[in-house]
């Protein structure tokens, strides 16, 4: 009696063989080689770092010029000056709803739990309708009705529904996510090369060993081009429920200084809004290169695109 057992690894081995001869996926190493690293990529990120602080310092330096100049109402605009100290006394002081460092956890908490959660429904419901046809007819027109609600709209139905805790703010965040990546995720998977799925078939894999072997790493590129901007949706989410309603959060602390006509607080609560965001796209960005040795370097007019 023929084991099933080794029948069923022989077939993945050769699934697995055969897309990474079509360059799908990594078998061996890192084909793409190592990334370049040294003093001429250690200049060009220094040159480009400068020109960037440059840009900023020049921009707030034009803008408190035109506050000193009365071209510039700080009242309506604020300025430079006037958000630096509010950021200051925010760290040292704390702010009208507590500690700055509770503000941030809370809206961190709500952005990270719904960019999870709705990553994974995301990824999962993509796959699934992407792969499974009778799926994509019968929920296609319900996602694309949905998709169309204003999201203004779901924050306040969420807001009343669930109160001004935590729920309604990670389930706004969970519902902005989910479409950005379940798109990719579906597209992705529709673009996978067919030729490749039915050499898979024709080795004898299942239709769950073509899914997770084929489908899923050719769909990962566009799965992780969706996390890029998925996690920024999840801060959305996660400050306008907390300016809706809440009890804590940098969404509450910037209505609050829009209540009090502080305009100073509303553009610090961006601020740090910013930086959340920026960290994020870093390390997404970290995980991204990390996942897609594999891949060739990207090129864009001669030149890398790091």
């Amino acid at each position: 009696m023929m084991d099933t057992s080794s029948a069923d690894s022989h077939t993945t081995d050769s699934v697995v063989a055969l897309a990474a001869e079509f360059g799908r996926i990594e078998v061996q190493g890192d084909i793409a080689g190592p990334r370049r690293r040294g003093p001429r990529g250690m200049r060009r990120r220094l040159v480009l770092a400068g020109v960037r602080t440059a840009i900023v310092v020049v921009a707030l330096a034009v803008w408190q010029l035109c506050v000193q100049a009365k071209i510039v109402d700080p009242f309506f605009w604020g300025e430079p000056t006037g958000v630096w100290h509010t950021l200051i006394d925010w760290f040292t002081v704390g702010t009208t709803q507590g500690s700055l460092g509770q503000q941030v956890l809370v809206t961190l908490e709500e952005a990270v739990m719904g960019f999870i959660i709705g990553s994974i429904l995301g990824i999962v419901c993509g796959i699934a309708l992407g792969r499974v046809a009778v799926l994509s007819e019968i929920f296609g027109p319900f996602l694309k009705a949905a998709n169309s609600i204003p999201r203004i709209i779901l924050g306040a139905i969420f807001t009343v529904a669930f109160g001004f805790g935590i729920q309604s703010k990670v389930i706004l965040a969970v519902v902005l996510v989910f479409f950005g990546v379940f798109f990719n995720a579906y597209q992705g998977s529709r673009e996978v090369d067919r030729n490749l799925i039915a050499n898979a078939r024709l080795l004898g894999a299942s239709r769950w060993q073509v899914t997770r072997d084929v489908v899923l790493p050719s769909a990962f590129t566009w799965i992780l081009a969706s996390l890029h901007i998925s996690f920024g949706f999840a801060l959305i989410g996660a400050l306008v429920g907390e300016i809706l309603g809440a009890n804590a959060g940098l969404g509450l602390l910037i209505r609050s200084s829009q209540n009090n006509f502080d305009m100073n607080g509303v553009l610090a609560g961006m601020v740090l809004v910013a930086i959340i965001a920026l960290t994020a796209e870093a390390l997404i960005s970290l995980l991204e290169r990390r996942l897609l040795r594999w891949r060739p370097p990207q090129t864009h007019g001669g030149a890398a695109v790091q």
